[in-house]
């Protein structure tokens, strides 16, 4: 059975939606997960401002934060982050920021890696999101499973081959795509695990 975190950032709760899709998929597959928000980092003025900003952070209270421990147990890490000018929040590459101790060990290195993403238009900087993401699994030795083009399932939500992804919320098709995107993740890694346990 493989382990697979999956670690998010969302602001109005449309990457939220995506990261429990993803997370519904890795258990379809059979593996047991760990489904993390990061912390919070935006001003309580900017959160208020915004009522859709302020009730999802009202929502996740309670959830689970992400730790280091949550990437160190894992067989496979499933990243999820809203696009910011094309790239990755904040909050998230904070916390990706912090691994440094981990990834000087090794602990980060050949584990099976995805990502998704959500922004409100089409050409929004979805894919640059995605891959920017990747630079990051690159440093870590990670070893990338994009989705590619190996599902149907992934043309009626766009057909991002990078990773699960969602425009102005997020409809079922696009649910249907990360649940897969969860799934190949989880059963990729669960037929690499034992070759990394015998490293």
């Amino acid at each position: 059975m493989a382990k697979v975190a999956i670690i998010y950032y969302s602001a109005t709760g449309n990457v939220h939606r995506l990261a429990h899709a993803v997370d519904e998929g890795a258990r379809t597959a059979g593996a047991e997960t760990r489904l993390r928000h990061v912390a919070e980092l935006a001003p309580k003025e900017a959160i208020a401002a915004n009522d859709a900003w302020s009730s999802h952070r009202d929502e996740v209270r309670d959830d689970p934060t992400a730790t280091l421990d949550d990437l160190e147990w894992a067989d496979a890490y499933i990243f999820g982050t809203p696009t910011r000018f094309g790239n990755v929040s904040s909050q998230l590459k904070q916390f990706m920021d912090t691994t440094g101790g981990l990834w000087a060990q090794g602990k980060l290195a050949d584990k099976v890696a995805a990502g998704f993403t959500s922004s409100q238009n089409a050409h929004g900087g979805q894919e640059s999101t995605i891959l920017a993401l990747y630079n990051t699994f690159h440093h870590w030795g990670a070893l990338i499973a994009a989705p590619g083009y190996t599902s149907e399932r992934g043309y009626p939500a766009g057909g991002n081959p990078y990773g699960a992804s969602s425009v102005n919320g997020v409809d079922e098709a696009e649910l249907d795509y990360a649940r897969y995107v969860g799934e190949r993740v989880a059963t990729l890694a669960a037929r690499l695990a034992p070759v990394a346990s015998a490293v």
